[in-house]
Formats: structure tokens, sequence, C-alpha cells
């Protein structure tokens, strides 16, 4: 995999090969570190319920209100009681350590809740810190190997390729000759990144009881995402395992290839994999110099990652310029700590949407969010949900793909299902992200290749009737599962139902919607009919009465049959009026 003469080592820890870099009015040594071994018991910092998470990292209440303190120093000294700008607020999260800088970098995805120009400054948070001693990096191999360095490791360089805020990297050579790069995780970084989220989930939970807004309810939906990923970031023998699958992937591309990790020599914060020496894609120059052709090299990206994306649904979720090297005519993907995962359901789903756009087809894409967000979903107004599907589609839609900007179509799709109650995936926030980050190097490196297009081109080329009729027959085969499901269902429910009807326990509560102003009318009718019916027999009776001459009389007329008639004439102008007065009011409607 090694390609001598083909430019510098990349950092596989994912900075772009130049170097740490230090920002100012940033501490030149980061102030978090490992939490201390207090001896208290492992409460939470906002109850004294213990919790396996706290266990399992040592998390404890005087640990927590320490990191409180440093959290504290750090906003006073970018003094945010008196407002932050987006550099500021950029600087002051990659101060605060990789917990912040991983929640800035998911919340320049999140225009619902920071302003723009915020969104556009956290994008370019990246891990990068000052290097660890050497000293602390063969302590830590020492003590995850359990044995002398000297005994796995025959020379390791001094100088770091690089230095990220999680781990650190060094070239180095087996005892049996295999050239190797080592990533080491910082001593520490893991309970510290546990704290943090912990401490931001406590008063993420307490701000929602405290607070009811959406926009706290956004912030709780970072945090949770933050807490869901964190252990697969944190643990190395994950980034290992993708690495190995990733490999089996690459296989059946021959342009394709990713560093083989040594799984014997990787533990949950070591991992040791092929070193790579090539060029990165953020060094154009060199690439151009050495005979590359940038198109080419964008184009065959792009359709790999919809490959990864649309047809394995295993793709890399950081594909920033850093993590792409060339090497021997290859476009080799290095540090798969961040990866995405999507089912079958959900790449479907996302073939069709894209599809839909294109289309500006504003029922089929609903369709599609509504599949996304699963059985629970039940827009209020569906009508609402397709006038707003349309102002997207002809504001996107109708656009050159070229100048499709894909985070403000993601952001303004996101809104939207928001407000209408429909809840996305986080797999769909993770592939957003990653769409936005390879626009963005593409923008900047190799801006002639429309990454839309190529998108769009894989997914009509891989609807061949073949894989057309596969994915139907897979298709049919979950819904025809599912149907079987509900057929056995609905017969245990009869059974229930039988029974009842049998015992005389059976009763059946029947609306009919919209039958309301239906039913009114009609009840009206009923009623003056009715109400006719008595006038007529009041007038008939009243009149036999005075033909038949009863005593006593009044006016010439029995007092029986007067009475009638009175009624009766009460009745008939109260039908009259309510007939008239009713009239009006529905032609005011």
């Amino acid at each position: 995999m090694r390609q001598q003469g083909e430019g510098p080592a990349v950092d596989r820890s994912g900075n772009d090969g130049e170097g740490a870099r230090q920002a100012t009015a940033v501490p030149s040594r980061s102030p978090y570190g490992a939490p201390g071994n207090d001896e208290d018991d492992t409460i939470g910092l906002f109850g004294r319920r213990k919790d396996s998470f706290a266990q399992r990292y040592h998390l404890t209440r005087r640990g927590k209100v320490k990191r409180l303190g440093q959290i504290a120093a750090i906003a006073r000294q970018f003094d945010v009681m008196h407002g932050l700008t987006p550099v500021r607020l950029r600087l002051m999260m990659e101060a605060l350590g990789p917990t912040f800088v991983k929640v800035g970098q998911m919340l320049s995805m999140r225009s619902e809740i920071l302003p723009q120009p915020f969104c556009d400054e956290l994008a370019k948070l990246r891990a990068d810190a000052d290097p660890m001693p050497y000293l602390t990096v063969l302590e830590t191999l020492t003590r995850e190997y359990g044995r002398p360095v000297e005994e796995i490791f025959d020379h390791i360089d001094t100088t770091p390729l690089g230095s990220a805020s999680l781990a650190q990297v060094h070239r180095a050579t087996l005892v049996g000759g295999k050239d190797v790069a080592v990533k080491v995780q910082r001593p520490g970084v893991r309970e510290t990144m546990a704290q943090d989220v912990s401490i931001m989930r406590s008063i993420a939970k307490m701000a929602t009881r405290v607070v009811a807004s959406a926009q706290v309810v956004d912030l709780r939906g970072v945090v949770e995402e933050l807490w869901d990923t964190f252990e697969s970031e944190t643990d190395f023998l994950l980034e290992a395992k993708n690495l190995s699958e990733f490999n089996r992937f690459c296989a059946g591309y021959r342009y394709m290839d990713c560093p083989r990790p040594y799984m014997d020599l990787c533990s949950e914060h070591v991992v040791v994999m092929d070193y790579v020496q090539g060029i990165a894609l953020s060094h154009p120059a060199q690439l151009t110099d050495a005979g590359y052709d940038l198109k080419e090299i964008g184009t065959k990206l792009v359709d790999n990652f919809a490959a990864q994306m649309l047809d394995e649904g295993f793709f890399h979720a950081d594909p920033h310029p850093g993590n792409i090297l060339v090497s021997g005519g290859n476009i080799v993907l290095i540090d798969l700590g961040m990866i995405g995962r999507l089912n079958q359901k959900t790449r479907g789903v996302l073939r069709d949407m894209i599809f839909a756009v294109a289309a500006q087809d504003s029922p089929a894409l609903a369709d599609g969010l509504l599949r996304f967000a699963g059985t629970q979903a039940d827009p209020e107004d569906y009508a609402a949900l397709l006038s707003d599907l349309d102002v997207i589609v002809k504001e996107f839609g109708t656009v050159d793909l070229s100048e499709l900007n894909i985070a403000e179509f993601l952001t303004a799709l996101t809104q939207m299902a928001q407000r209408h109650g429909i809840e996305l995936p986080s797999s769909i926030t993770t592939v957003g992200r990653a769409l936005v980050t390879l626009e963005g190097m593409l923008d900047e490196f190799i801006p002639d290749v429309n990454m839309i297009q190529i998108i769009s081109n894989h997914i009509a080329a891989n609807k061949t009737l073949a894989n057309a009729g596969k994915d139907e027959l897979k298709t049919l085969g979950l819904e025809g599962h599912q149907a079987l499901h509900g057929v056995l269902g609905t017969l245990a429910e009869s059974k229930v139902a039988m029974h009842m009807l049998t015992r005389g326990q059976l009763r059946v509560n029947m609306q009919l919607v919209g039958s309301q102003e239906p039913f009114a009318m009609l009840s009206d009718m009923v009623n003056r009919l009715t109400m006719a019916l008595i006038v007529v027999g009041l007038f008939v009776g009243s009149s036999i009465v005075y033909f038949a001459g009863m005593k006593p009389i009044v006016f010439g007329i029995p007092v029986v049959g007067f009475m009638g008639y009175v009624v009766a004439f009460i009745l008939s102008a109260w039908i009259v009026f309510d007939i008239y007065f009713k009239g009006r009011r529905k032609k005011k409607r």
C-alpha cells in the first residue's frame, strides 16, 4: 500500500497534515484531563442515583464539579456574558476540548438552533491539539499491551504524524519489518468526554423541564445524538473493525482502498494499521503535478460514496480532505472513527426522495418523510404539509444541480418536518452532515465536480431491471412479513371479539367522521316536521270542537277550541321565524 515519492504522510487522526493548529486566545495547554480518582460514590451531578455509565467511566460528583469549574473558567476567559461572535464561539469550543468540538460540529448542521454565520464558523472546527509527550505515548502502549514496547515495535518515530484532541498518530515499524501507523488515545480523554456528555445531558433534561421551548428540545436532541455516538468514537476497537469491514467493501473497487488494521495489536485505546504515504485532497496542486486528473478523482470519490450510502448502507461519515489520500492511483479513505449505517428501508426512502425532488413531486416527498417517521407519523394537517413541501420543491427542485445548496436544502427540510411533528431518524442527520462535508471539500479543492448530478446518475445507473426486481422482491418480502403478522394479529383479536359476542359482552362504538353537520340538518328537519304535525293536529281538533258547539263559549268559540287555535298560531309563527333566521345565518357564513 505504501507508495514512495507521492508527498508527505497525512495525519490519520483527522487533520490535513498541515500541523497542529493553535488558535489565539486559547490556552497553550488544554485544560481538560483525567477526572481524578475520587473515592466518592458514583453519584450523578443532579441526583444520588447510581448509574452504570458513571461506574464504567469512574464519574463522581466531585469530578463533575471540578470539570464544571474548568468549563466556567474558560467561559469567563471568552467573556460569554457579553456575547460571543462566531469566531470566539469556535475558539471557545476548541479550548473546551473534544466533546465540545463534536457538539460544535453537530450544531454547524442545525441552523434552526444557531444563526447561519455561527453554523458556517463552527463548520471549520477540527480536533487538532498540541502533541502529547513521546514518553506518554510509550507509557500508554506499555500499559495497553502489558509488555515492553520493544517486543512489538522495532522503531516508533518521536515526531507524530498528527495530533488531535482525542488521539495522536505516530509512524512505526513492527519487529517483523512492516511499516505501520499507530493511533494512541490521549490518557483520560475518554473519561473527560464521558463527564462532559453526562453534564450536558443532565443540564438539557433540567432545561426541558423548566422551559417548554422547541429550541431546548432541539438542543437536547443534539446532546442525545452526542451521547449515542460517544462510545463508538472513543472505542478504538470499533474503529479497527470498521477498517476491516471497509477493506472488504473496497475489494470490489480497483480505485478504492483503506488501511488494513492489525487486529491483534488493537485495543480500546490503540489502533495499529498499515502506513499509507500519499497526497491529501487538500493539496490539489501536488496531485496535478503527480499526473492525476482532479475531476476523475472527484467523480470516482462521489460515485463510491453514493455506493457506500445507498447500496451498502455503510459509509465514511467524516469525508473531509485530511481523511482522503491518493496513493498509487488509488483513493484511500482513512480514519474510520466516524461511520454511518443505513438500513435497507432508509436507503430505499432516500432514493425515492432524491427522485421526488428532481421530479418536483411534493406528494412523493411527503410520503418519504412519513415513511422515515414510521407508524407514529400522523401530521395534523396533511394539506399544510404538502403546501410547505411545494415551497421547498419550488425553491430547490427547480435550480440547476450544480447550484443546489445541500446544507440549505437539508436544513429547510428538517425544520419543516419538525413543524409538522415528523421526527427524522438520527442516521439522516449523519448522512446530511457527511454530504455537506463532502460538498464543501469538493467546492474548495475540486470545484468542477457536480456531486448531486453524480449521485443521481449512480441511482439511475443502478436502477436496472435486475436490481429493481431484487429490490421489489425484498420490499414485497418485508411487506408480506408485516401483512402476515397483521393478519395473525387480526385473527387473535377476532377470537376475543367472538368470545365476547357469545357472552353478550360486545359493544360497538361507531363514529362517522365529518357527519356532524348532515345529522344536525336532519335533526332540524325532523323537529320542524314534528312541530308542523302538532300544529295541524291542533287546528283540526279545534275546528271539530268549534262545530260541536261545546260549552263554555268565548267570542262565539268554545274555550277548548279557542285555546287550541292560539297554541297552533304561536307554534306556526315559531316555525316560520326559525326557518327565516337560520337561513339568514347560513347566508352570512
